[in-house]
């Protein structure tokens, strides 16, 4: 079996600066990362691609920043996301960049940045229902590109409360369990998909 640390890629879906679902992601990195994986944490605001298009695909090359984007997912073992739902479904940011890096660039193959890699989800909402619906829709893209979701999930509801003000540290102590569980089960499937490679 290795002890090669598990290497970890987070990233919320929303744009805003201080979301709230990059508030909660913060806590889930933690989890994964006492549980001893390697996390690397990144906002989609430094990766800004233009919609898909594959007829300006073919035109203009490739997307610089999608290309970097695909250097990241194919240095990381495993995923950390937190999505915002928007109408009932995730951000449209978060679609374009996972339709961008699942695409055939110069460097890699379509099909190869995503397939095998393990992700966990989570979702903030002020609202009662905390953004749940837009997990189901995350996974359905997520699992057409080959990406092995965790059956476990985590919505935060009235996320607003969970926190002191437009701070980052999370008060509410079931919440931030069960975000640290989320990373902590991350973590623990990623060795046992990667054991004795």
């Amino acid at each position: 079996m290795t002890n090669k640390r598990p290497k970890i890629l987070a990233f919320a879906g929303s744009l805003r600066e201080r979301s709230l679902n990059k508030r909660v992601l913060k806590t889930a990195i933690r989890g994964a990362e006492d549980a001893g994986a390697e996390v690397t944490s990144v906002d989609l605001r430094d990766y800004p691609m233009p919609l898909y298009n594959s007829d300006d695909h073919e035109r203009d090359g490739f997307d610089e920043n999608a290309l970097r984007l695909q250097g990241l997912l194919v240095e990381h073992d495993g995923l950390l996301i937190a999505s915002p739902e928007y109408n009932g479904s995730l951000p449209a940011a978060l679609k374009n960049a996972i339709d961008w890096a699942s695409r055939r660039s110069d460097r890699y193959e379509r099909g190869k940045i995503f397939r095998g890699k393990v992700a966990a989800m989570m979702t903030a909402s002020p609202g009662s229902l905390g953004g749940v619906r837009s997990l189901a829709h995350l996974r359905g893209v997520l699992t057409s590109v080959g990406v092995i979701v965790l059956p476990q999930e985590v919505a935060v509801t009235f996320a607003e409360d969970k926190f002191e003000g437009e701070g980052w540290e999370m008060t509410d102590e079931r919440t931030k369990v069960n975000l640290e569980a989320l990373g902590a089960a991350l973590v623990e499937m990623l060795r046992m998909t990667r054991a004795g490679s």
